[in-house]
């Protein structure tokens, strides 16, 4: 029963690197902020392959050396995983691979296919055999039995099939292929470390190895790292720009730059624009930490209202923390956050957070908040409200379970104990994205959590 909208996935490639699987673990690790449920290593030597999968945490799975040293070959993929189709268990961990007529071929998936059920169905009434329940195992069946000679014009051939948000990274012998879907909607980079081509979800994962950014990966484009150098195809009719506006709110790194804009610089913009829409006569500005954090430095900078850390965040309890008793639930949100009463006590409180969801998180901070002492607390949301499930590969709940599909904001305010609950409208996020208005017709980004407008279909 989360309250945020949980992280996809995320992606490394490197090629012609000695150290491939070292800096792939390490371009892992700064991406596991997008999946925190398994992390996984395929490396290539030639023909030879290897690989390392395991539930949980890069800093837990890799740090052997021994690990590491196994993981032979100069070019290497990786995937941090959160589900949002698939079970949870092993058979689910990527990157997933194969063994096919022309060779090894191995494949990590950030996003969601929309035509997954029927592509599913048809392969197996074909003949084909699943070994796992996610929609990145559809894309090697569609390789493998594809007509076309090539590997290359076999991948062009699979893609061309399957339709959602995806960005892809598939290994073959020594040889990367990074894809990304028509919109857009995923997010993939290109970076340089060297005579090394890196590919990664975010710049961030660039950043730790120490590669420059070259590039982002085109809409619709496959882009080969091999012994010929970089090669730039568009196998796919390229689509308006969907890119999901909900990176920029809390899914990326605040340091990465996506898309040509720096992350941080956004969320900080978003607060500055939520206080010109919003004028309260308040003591104090508190971040929910960490996401809130951006967007409560530019509401206080705006609004001249001090800025206080007056939630301070528990940074070593881990997603997966069980509560082993009746007795101790009450604790709910407190194993992760604690209000610093110095700071709150007697205060007119703003507290801004990045969404709400469910709302029941909301609820306990607010509470606490209160508890610590607040004289009046307002929740200001960096985020127009989530009133629709997400299909391109975030974690959503259905339409039943958003608070804000269902309730008016004076409603909302009342069930979490607020004095007062504003989100930023949908103009102003665009605003803070340096647009001065959100095209209703044609909207510049995939917003469809907020307006119901989705992309792609779903099918």
């Amino acid at each position: 029963m989360f309250d945020k909208l949980k992280e996809e996935c995320g992606i490394f490639a490197i090629y012609n690197s000695e150290d491939a699987a070292s800096n792939t673990a390490l371009g892992l690790h700064a991406l596991q902020h997008r999946g925190q449920e398994a992390s996984g290593i395929v490396s290539m030597d030639g023909d030879h392959f290897a690989s390392h999968f395991a539930e949980g945490l890069v800093s837990d799975n890799f740090t052997s050396i021994n690990i590491v040293n196994k993981l032979k070959g100069n070019c290497a993929i990786g995937h941090v995983r959160y589900s949002t189709i698939g079970d949870k268990g092993a058979s689910n961990f990527q990157p997933i691979y194969a063994q096919l007529d022309m060779g090894f071929l191995a494949l990590a998936h950030n996003g969601n296919l929309t035509n997954i059920d029927k592509l599913r169905s048809s392969l197996i009434k074909s003949g084909s055999i699943f070994q796992s329940t996610m929609d990145s195992e559809v894309i090697i069946h569609l390789i493998a039995l594809s007509k076309k000679d090539s590997l290359e014009d076999k991948v062009i051939d699979a893609i061309s099939k399957i339709e959602g948000a995806y960005s892809l990274v598939l290994i073959h012998k020594n040889k990367i292929f990074a894809i990304r879907d028509p919109y857009g909607v995923r997010p993939l980079v290109i970076g340089k470390l060297g005579e090394s081509i890196i590919f990664a979800s975010e710049s961030c994962a660039l950043d730790i190895v120490g590669a420059k950014f070259v590039r982002n990966v085109k809409r619709g484009e496959m882009v080969i790292a091999d012994e010929n150098g970089l090669r730039s195809l568009s196998p796919l009719p390229v689509k308006p720009s969907k890119f999901c506006i909900f990176e920029y709110i809390y899914f990326a790194r605040p340091d990465s730059n996506i898309e040509n804009k720096n992350v941080y610089d956004i969320r900080r913009n978003i607060g500055i624009e939520l206080a010109k829409e919003n004028q309260i006569d308040a003591d104090v500005v508190v971040p929910v930490p960490d996401s809130g954090v951006p967007a409560a430095i530019g509401f206080a900078f705006q609004s001249n209202i001090p800025f206080e850390l007056g939630i301070i965040r528990n940074h070593y309890v881990g997603r997966t923390f069980i509560e082993p008793t009746d007795k101790i639930r009450n604790f709910g949100v407190k194993l992760k956050h604690n209000a610093n009463s110095s700071s709150i006590k007697g205060k007119r409180v703003i507290l801004i957070d990045d969404s709400i969801v469910r709302g029941t998180t909301s609820k306990k901070i607010v509470n606490m908040i209160r508890d610590a002492g607040a004289k009046e607390v307002y929740l200001l949301i960096a985020s127009p409200p989530t009133v629709s499930p997400c299909y391109y590969g975030v974690d959503t709940p259905q339409k039943d379970k958003l608070i804000a599909a269902s309730n008016s904001v004076e409603k909302i305010s009342k069930l979490i104990n607020a004095d007062k609950v504003s989100y930023i409208s949908i103009d102003g996020l665009y605003r803070a994205l340096q647009i001065s208005k959100r095209d209703n017709d044609n909207p510049q980004y995939c917003d469809a959590c907020f307006s119901e407008n989705y992309p792609i279909k779903i099918n």
